[in-house]
Order: C-alpha cells, then structure tokens, then sequence
C-alpha cells in the first residue's frame, strides 16, 4: 500500500472527521492522490443524513466496485454515518467493500487499513470484514488532523446529540452528547494559535448543549458553552472564533452576551429553524414555537451589531399544509435570514418522519422548496447589499474561483471576492463595491 484516494461528503463535523482520516493514513505512510483509479486505497467518508447524500456515494461506490474488479488487491473502505446506520447490511449491499467503521471509532482507523490488506493477502478462504462501530463514550475530539489551511481550523468540542427530531438520524448514528473537557479543548486551540492558526470553529451537532452532559454526571469541571467561549476568548491566542451548530432551544442570553462582547467571537450565528407552523414543529420534536424562535433573532439582533444570522430550512414534512409551509414563509421573512440551506423533506429509515402518515407528495415537496430558495435568495441580497460602501475585515482564504481576484470571508461568514494582493491567512480591510445573494465584492485597501 502506497498510495489513497479519500471523498467526504456532507457536514463540517465528516470534513474535520476527513482531516483526521487523512493523518492517520498518512501516519502510516500512503501518500494523497486526486483520483481513485492512481489509488490503492479508496476511502469513502459518508454522510446519511439526507437521501441525496446516500444518492451522491452510489456514484463514487459504482466507481469504486469497478477498479476493485480491475485490481482485486486495492482495498475499499467506507467511513462515517452510513456504515453506522447500516451496520447490518452493509457488506451485503456493497460485497465489494473491504472494511467499514463509524463516526466515533475513527481512532481504529490504522487498525483497520491493515486487518482489510491482511485479510486481502490471506489464503483466499472466507473471513469476516473487519468493522468498528462504537455506542459507548469514545470521542475521536482529540485525534490529530490534517488542516486543508495553516490559517484555520476545526476543534470538535462535543459529539452526538439527544434530541432525537424525528426527522434526523444523528442521534442514532453519532450516539447521545459527549461534552470534551474544557482544559482539552483550550489546550488544543491555543497550540493550534502557536501553529499559526488565526481562525477556529468549534464544532457539535448542538454546541450550545456543550457540558450539560458533563454537568449531569457531576463532573467537577463542567462548563456551559457561554463559559466555554469565555475562556476562549481570554486565553485561546486566535483572532477569530466561530461555532455551529447552534439548537434554538439552548441559545441562553448568556451565549448571546458572549457573543456580543467577547472581541474574537465571530458575529455569525447559524440557527436551524426547519419550520415556521408550530404545528410541524411539534410534529418535529424540535421544542420550540416560531415565537420563541423569531424572540431569539430578535435577542441576537438586539445585542450583536451587525450579526449574520443563517438558518436550515425543511420542505414537505409529513403532514405540511399549504398553510403551514405559509407559516413557515411568513417566519422567513421576519427573521430577515443572512443565508439559508434549504432542503426537501428526505425520509431515513429508522426515523419517527419516515413512518409518519401523510406524506407529502414529492412534487408538492420539491415545488414547495423552491419557493423558499427565491424568498431565501432575496433576502440575502438584501443583507448583503447593506454591506455596499462600507469597510470590512476579510480573512485571505486564496484565489477566487476567477482566477483574477482574491477570496476570504467577512467576520460574518459571507464570502468577499476582491481586488488586490495578500497572503492567505492574512486579515485585510476591503471596500465592498457590489452584492450578489451569495458574495460580496470590493478592492483591497493600502495597508
């Protein structure tokens, strides 16, 4: 074995989780290549939480069965929360398949490359695939990684959630919420500070249930996530501190104070709304009303200057009315979002959403979603072009896609294309000359 080829798909949390992937791959010696077929391992990091993402792997898998029948030696490996979900059925659905482990036992992953390539050099007599699934405490939080930037990076600080919406399957892929020590936690970003890093985000399925689990079990040294940001803000040694995701149920005023006045908090808050009808948001589990919701932008609006705040959106769960997808545009509007994913309704297995009665038709759904994506499209114009004429700070990611300007991001997480020079990494002042619903546009000011 001398060479990989790794794909992730889905959220940051699998993007961090690839990053861990790839030192323990390289850690062992295998070097990165761009294509599968120049690869003799192929690592597929999956994502089941929508049914577009399972649709999107069946591709990458296709692929990947036909240059396991060209060379029977390349090893196969399937990552993350599908193997997870579908422990027991995995291998017979994909029989090509050389291995498998969960989200949670990615500290196996060494382990695993080599039983798959023992297996492989075997006598040629049937054996168990090697697999790893955890359902007890690990967390892979500490595990070291392989940054795609020098400049920025992700810091797990908790894993799993108990919510249990009833269209999600995280809680059953990625188990309940695990809290890491705070000590870790800051340990880790102020060493990432002295490794040059200048942006982190901190990452959990709800961080803003960050060391309740923790607190629950007596822990003498639980803190609650407003205490956390606190911490580092005093002591972490970056200039900018982002987090996601944020459950509007746990959005305290403490976490909006931290927010406000704490200098390396980033003025972004990404808050999942997923429905605007009360009705469908008990129907949901999601233990909020579209009041509680708008009264928590209204709250964040109040006391953070200029905040972005960007939310998920869900079209056609079982059970939606006309009038309820209504509701949920009329929410839209006066929360006034910065950006929103918009989705429509994806049924998993195993799920309370999937077996629900009255199933929206996939027509209804689609066409449903579309209207939010024009209503959500306008109103990011709209806040984004509150930005023309103004100066803001933009962290340098690299070249745009254009080839002919610069690329970074605002403190509000809104992407800046513009005129100049700089190194990645670096934090420069831009004019912002123009809006687009997605970017913004500007010219480098003279340091």
């Amino acid at each position: 074995m001398r060479t990989y080829y790794l794909r992730s798909f889905g959220c940051q949390m699998n993007e961090h989780d690839a990053e861990r992937i790839r030192h323990a791959l390289e850690a062992e010696g295998l070097t990165a290549v761009p294509h599968p077929g120049d690869a003799d391992v192929l690592v597929y990091n999956t994502c089941t939480v929508r049914r577009s993402a399972d649709e999107r792997l069946a591709g990458h898998l296709s692929e990947a069965a036909r240059l396991k029948r060209d060379d029977p030696r390349r090893i196969v490996l399937v990552t993350g929360c599908l193997p997870q979900a579908e422990r027991h059925d995995l291998f017979r659905r994909y029989p090509f398949v050389d291995g498998a482990l969960g989200p949670q036992s990615l500290h196996n992953l060494s382990a695993l490359v080599q039983a798959a390539a023992d297996r492989l050099a075997g006598d040629g007599a049937p054996s168990p695939r090697p697999a790893y699934f955890a359902d007890g405490p690990a967390l892979s939080g500490e595990l070291p990684g392989r940054r795609a930037r020098p400049f920025q990076a992700w810091v797990q600080i908790m894993s799993g959630c108990t919510n249990f919406c009833a269209y999600c399957i995280v809680p059953y892929v990625r188990g309940p919420e695990r809290s890491r020590p705070a000590a870790d936690i800051l340990a880790e970003v102020r060493a990432l500070a002295v490794d040059g890093v200048r942006e982190v985000t901190l990452l959990g399925q709800n961080v803003n249930a960050y060391g309740l689990d923790r607190r629950r079990l007596g822990q003498r040294d639980a803190v609650d996530f407003a205490s956390l940001l606190r911490a580092l803000d005093a002591r972490g040694g970056v200039d900018r501190l982002r987090f996601m995701t944020s459950h509007p149920k746990d959005l305290t005023d403490e976490v909006v104070a931290a927010v406000a006045e704490l200098p390396c908090a980033c003025e972004h808050v990404h808050l999942p709304l997923q429905a605007g009808s009360d009705r469908i948001l008990a129907a949901m589990g999601r233990r909020y009303t579209a009041e509680t919701f708008l009264a928590r932008v209204a709250a964040l609006r109040a006391a953070v200057p200029d905040v972005s705040v960007t939310t998920d959106l869900i079209a056609g769960f079982p059970g939606e009315t006309e009038a309820d997808f209504a509701a949920t545009m009329d929410v839209v509007r006066a929360a006034r979002f910065d950006g929103a994913f918009t989705f429509v309704f994806s049924a998993r297995d195993g799920t309370r959403a999937a077996t629900m009665p009255a199933q929206v038709p996939v027509d209804v759904r689609r066409a449903r979603v579309e209207r939010l994506v024009e209503l959500t499209h306008q109103l990011s114009l709209d806040a984004h072009e509150r930005w023309v004429g103004r100066t803001v700070g933009v962290l340098v990611e690299g070249p745009s896609r254009h080839g002919d300007t610069l690329r970074g991001r605002t403190r509000q997480n809104v992407t800046v294309n513009f005129a100049g020079t700089a190194r990645p990494g670096a934090i420069v002042e831009v004019k912002i000359e123009d809006a687009t619903s997605t970017t913004l546009r500007g010219t480098a000011l003279p340091s």
